[in-house]
């Protein structure tokens, strides 16, 4: 199978997925969400819509023809270990493997176990070819790759560094992503960054843990636009790290602000539990800067005026790499 042939099949992915999927797979979709209680209905369809945006042949054109792919002449093994935190947060890599013309090998995560075997399932009624193309494994220690894109904590991502020192990789670990506000945002940027917050639970990488608001901000602002989340608390996970967060803080005698559903620290980390939100006052955008330079290897994403837009977040293009590493250009070395 070819290129234009490998694209077409996730075009028609891609309609299945806009048009068809709710209706046949409504079983798997709930096993999904009993399976995974943070994949709610709304996450799963969220997930689901932003791969059917991207899962065109316009916009898989416009990814991949920079890079002039030809056709491999022996297709590698890649295993690609995937996280679990988000719905089908690994499916870029499995695209990624899969139209570049290799075999991948899936180490799926407890989390997920569901969304990606159910996309599986239709790629293979439509071209009985990828059958062969896709294998599934739990024991990633009894077998050897020629390649390994790993997605995990700092410390497995430490593990696999060492387990796999000998294969060509992709190791990522944990990062986490920053707005700065300026003070003059509008009510839709400001909405914008209310859902880069909140979506997913605000459980992804590229969810806002942090912010960064000019000295006087009112936070007040936020907390009105954010009250439209305030259903968050009704989802049982969600209520209890609010309540466990709240608790910790409340004896450690932290100064907090919160709403009912959202706590609000200052504070000089980016790493905010489920339910919290950290943010630090700056009074020159030369302070932010230096935070951005001294934590490279730690931000997924960054949002403002000046970089990515409000809103965009969770809904990544094609070229919209994890950690800014280029996965296409890393298969086609191999």
């Amino acid at each position: 199978m070819n290129l234009k042939e490998r694209i077409s099949v996730f075009v028609k992915l891609g309609e299945y997925l806009k048009n068809e999927i709710h209706e046949q797979d409504s079983e798997q979709l709930h096993l999904a969400e009993i399976k995974n209680p943070w994949f709610t209905k709304e996450n799963i369809t969220h997930s689901l819509n932003a791969w059917y945006e991207q899962l065109n042949e316009e916009t898989i054109s416009s990814w991949l023809n920079p890079y002039k792919l030809g056709e491999v002449k022996q297709q590698k093994k890649v295993l690609i270990v995937m996280a679990g935190n988000i719905p089908l947060v690994g499916f870029h890599d499995f695209l990624t493997v899969l139209i570049c013309g290799h075999k991948v090998v899936v180490k799926m995560s407890s989390n997920d176990s569901v969304l990606l075997k159910i996309l599986i399932s239709k790629l293979i009624s439509i071209t009985p070819y990828f059958k062969q193309q896709i294998e599934f494994i739990d024991d990633i220690r009894k077998r050897k790759f020629d390649a390994v894109i790993a997605t995990g904590s700092d410390s497995s991502a430490k593990h696999f560094n060492y387990y796999f020192k000998d294969c060509k990789r992709i190791i990522r670990n944990s990062r986490r992503s920053i707005a700065i506000l300026d003070g003059s945002e509008n009510a839709e940027e400001l909405e914008g960054l209310a859902s880069d917050v909140f979506a997913y639970f605000g459980l992804g990488c590229r969810n806002i843990s942090k912010l960064f608001l000019p000295i006087g901000f009112d936070l007040d602002i936020l907390f009105k636009v954010f009250y439209e989340y305030a259903y968050l608390l009704e989802h049982k996970k969600y209520a209890n790290n609010y309540d466990y967060n709240k608790s910790i803080l409340l004896m450690g005698n932290n100064e907090i602000v919160e709403n009912g559903f959202l706590l609000l620290k200052e504070d000089r980390s980016m790493f905010s539990p489920v339910a919290m939100l950290y943010y630090e006052f700056y009074d020159d955008r030369s302070v932010v800067d230096a935070f951005i330079k001294e934590n490279a290897d730690k931000l997924q994403c960054i949002v403002s005026r000046q970089d990515l837009p409000f809103g965009s977040t969770q809904t990544p293009h094609l070229w919209d790499y994890a950690d800014g590493i280029d996965t296409v250009a890393f298969l086609k070395k191999l």
